[in-house]
């Protein structure tokens, strides 16, 4: 199955590939996608597995396998990825497992590929799963509302991530068999292309960490700590986040 995905910019455009977080789904991208095909790039956003439209998977898969089979089925040879927070994770992957098919990467807080949860990690996590243990759908939303997003978002960022939040909730916990298969061993050393990795200031320590780390496993990547931005800072500066991006690939 290719999954949901918009693609538009001249077909003959330098490719770039949206990947979202998986609070989100590929609407989180709105703000960037016209600038993107505006300057004359060919623009593909998928949502994930369980996200936004894509349903849950039937036969196993893995999100990096997805993205591949979406450029094969697109035709693109070689992409830019740009990836938000799990959509990083993947990006890496992609790029580590075929890194002929990534031209550069772009990564806004991103995890990492067998990157082990810190204890603060993993009580946001066991809140969350208490939540929605107990049906409280709206509750462990306005939970990833809180963590996620910082001080700059405004009502309308906290709006959409609510929807999309929601969303994949309702979707994930009506599946009854996951045929996710096991991320795989990942050397990030096998990544060719240059890498520009922005953290958060307002960020959970756990991501803040990763992105500084990535310098020191990818060769030649770049990190840069954003002070104003949370997890998602896309949606809560989104003008700013958009120009970093165009300014990069453009190089």
């Amino acid at each position: 199955m290719i999954v949901s995905h918009d693609v538009d910019g001249p077909v003959d455009g330098p490719a770039v590939v949206l990947l979202h977080s998986s609070v989100c789904d590929r609407r989180m991208w709105e703000p960037q996608w016209r600038p993107l095909v505006e300057a004359g790039y060919r623009v593909v956003r998928p949502d994930f597995r369980t996200c936004g439209d894509s349903p849950a998977a039937q036969a196993p898969y893995s999100d990096a396998g997805d993205v591949r089979a979406l450029l094969d089925h697109l035709g693109v040879e070689r992409a830019a990825l740009v990836g938000s927070s799990y959509g990083g994770r993947v990006a890496l992957t992609v790029a580590a497992l075929h890194p002929e098919r990534v031209g550069s990467l772009f990564l806004l807080c991103p995890g990492r590929p067998g990157h082990v949860p810190s204890p603060e990690l993993r009580k946001f996590g066991a809140a969350e799963d208490a939540l929605l243990d107990a049906g409280d759908l709206a509750g462990a939303v306005e939970l990833n509302v809180e963590t996620w997003l910082g001080p700059d978002a405004d009502a309308a960022a906290k709006d959409l991530v609510r929807a999309m939040q929601l969303r994949n909730f309702e979707v994930a916990l009506a599946v009854t068999e996951s045929h996710e298969l096991p991320e795989p061993a990942i050397d990030l050393a096998a990544v060719t292309a240059p890498l520009l990795v922005f953290g958060g200031a307002h960020d959970e320590p756990d991501f803040r960490r990763i992105a500084a780390e990535l310098p020191g496993l990818v060769p030649g990547a770049r990190h840069q700590e954003l002070p104003w931005a949370g997890h998602l800072p896309s949606l809560e500066r989104p003008d700013e986040v958009t120009g970093l991006l165009l300014d990069f690939l453009a190089r």
